[in-house]
């Protein structure tokens, strides 16, 4: 019986570890954690970049005018009602956004996963004199409005992806966690 005991007490010892090993670092936690933002001094017209889990995001503090560009581009795009799901439920609409001043989106293009870049310039010579602003991907072409939706017959098969986030203040975002606590 003591043996037993001791055997059952010495491979406890040595499982313990091992299973405790299996489990994520510190490290791989924090890389998953929802990030914490002051966006207090981004003024109108201005975009910050911040890292969610190994990912760009975007925070667009859109102007009025950037606001009623969507509007008028919903005939040119794709998805203008965002039915493709990959986003939260509360971005179905052509803000795609919680505040419609606010454009959160993950800057990567669904393409082929480039970094699309501001084209924020309405008439720019290069996108044409009906483009209203947004963001170009320079590898294939792709266009999207400042609500990060694909215009049609571009090579990206959907809209930009919006993460789920929520606003603990007027001057303060979390990406990665909304208001339901979905991660």
């Amino acid at each position: 019986m003591a043996t037993a005991g001791l055997g059952g007490a010495l491979t406890l010892t040595a499982v313990v570890p091992f299973v405790a090993s299996l489990l994520p670092s510190e490290r791989a936690k924090a890389a998953g954690a929802p990030v914490e933002v002051d966006i207090g001094t981004l003024a109108p017209g201005e975009m910050m970049v911040v890292e969610w889990r190994g990912k760009p995001v975007w925070i667009l503090h859109r102007t009025p005018e950037m606001l009623a560009s969507l509007e008028k581009a919903e005939a040119r795009l794709a998805d203008p009602g965002s039915k493709a799901p990959q986003q939260p439920d509360y971005a179905h609409n052509h803000q795609r956004s919680l505040k419609p001043e606010y454009l959160v989106a993950v800057g990567i293009c669904t393409h082929l996963g480039c970094s699309p870049s501001k084209a924020f310039e309405a008439g720019d010579p290069a996108l044409g004199s009906d483009w209203p602003g947004g963001f170009l991907c320079p590898c294939h072409g792709s266009t999207f409005d400042f609500a990060g939706r694909v215009f049609k017959d571009k090579p990206a098969p959907t809209n930009l992806e919006i993460p789920p986030h929520s606003y603990l203040s007027d001057s303060r975002l979390l990406i990665g966690g909304d208001t339901r606590g979905q991660v």
